[in-house]
């Protein structure tokens, strides 16, 4: 009985910290306020326990948000911390995203044999690669940041899916990029209506959200809605990855956190 209570702690410890991270990166992803109040939670709730499985989420989406803010030096900082924990594990995850914070900081970190494909191809300089790979992984806004670092066509792509995103302080990063080029011709941003979210969802997405959270399954929203099963399948996909996370709970437990921990006003 006690060893189940605390395996349910243990689990419940876990969640609300990755719904921290999850929370505070959707907020640095989408240039809202109240990322950093996310983070410092989960970074207080993922210190005391010195587990990499704890603190390397935490510390990696902080290295991130530092990348978006332009805090170079916090970045490589935030990254450094969990380093030698994530490589005396052999993570092939989280050491791949420390040295990939750690080169984006001008460090020259090598990649290892075992890091995981995606971060290996970014550290050998392979964009097209690394792009493919998240792809693959269905991990849209890591692929268009590999896409950023490509030709004109490739950063063209990428902040077409920054916008669709509504990832705003990465998509400002690619224009930019591409003005200092020379290009003129560029997409002006997002449709009001995604912008009027705070999480970047469009009405249609908003309105699909909404029965996700009732416990409805595909077809169930698709016969509400009038919808194909195909087109609530891409719906879902789609503010899946404007919320960072990967399954249908992770959103609900985000909104009801984002609900929790409203940003404060400026």
């Amino acid at each position: 009985m006690a060893t189940n209570l605390l395996r349910e702690h243990e689990v419940a410890h876990v969640s609300r910290i990755m719904a921290l991270v999850a929370l505070g990166r959707l907020r640095a992803r989408s240039g809202k306020d109240g990322a950093e109040a996310a983070f410092d939670e989960a970074l207080a709730l993922a210190v005391p326990t010195g587990t990499l499985q704890r603190l390397a989420p935490v510390r990696l989406a902080r290295a991130e948000a530092a990348a978006l803010a332009g805090d170079l030096a916090r970045m490589r900082s935030e990254a450094a911390a969990v380093r030698d924990l994530a490589r005396a594990y052999r993570h092939k995850w989280h050491a791949g995203e420390v040295a990939y914070w750690q080169r984006r900081g001008g460090d020259a970190p090598g990649a290892e044999g075992w890091f995981a494909p995606p971060y290996a191809s970014e550290l050998h300089g392979d964009w097209r690669a690394a792009a493919d790979a998240w792809d693959a992984l269905h991990c849209p806004y890591e692929q268009a940041r590999a896409l950023a670092d490509g030709d004109e066509a490739a950063q063209r792509r990428a902040l077409a899916m920054f916008d669709e995103l509504g990832a705003g302080p990465a998509a400002a990063a690619v224009r930019r990029r591409l003005r200092r080029a020379g290009v003129r011709s560029l997409p002006r941003g997002p449709r009001l209506e995604t912008r009027a979210d705070p999480h970047g969802l469009t009405a249609r997405q908003q309105e699909v959200f909404r029965l996700v959270a009732d416990g409805l399954t595909n077809s169930e929203i698709a016969r509400r809605l009038g919808l194909s099963v195909k087109t609530v399948d891409h719906h879902v996909s789609a503010l899946l990855a404007k919320l960072s996370v990967g399954r249908r709970r992770e959103a609900v437990a985000l909104m009801r956190q984002a609900a929790d921990h409203p940003p404060k006003d400026r």
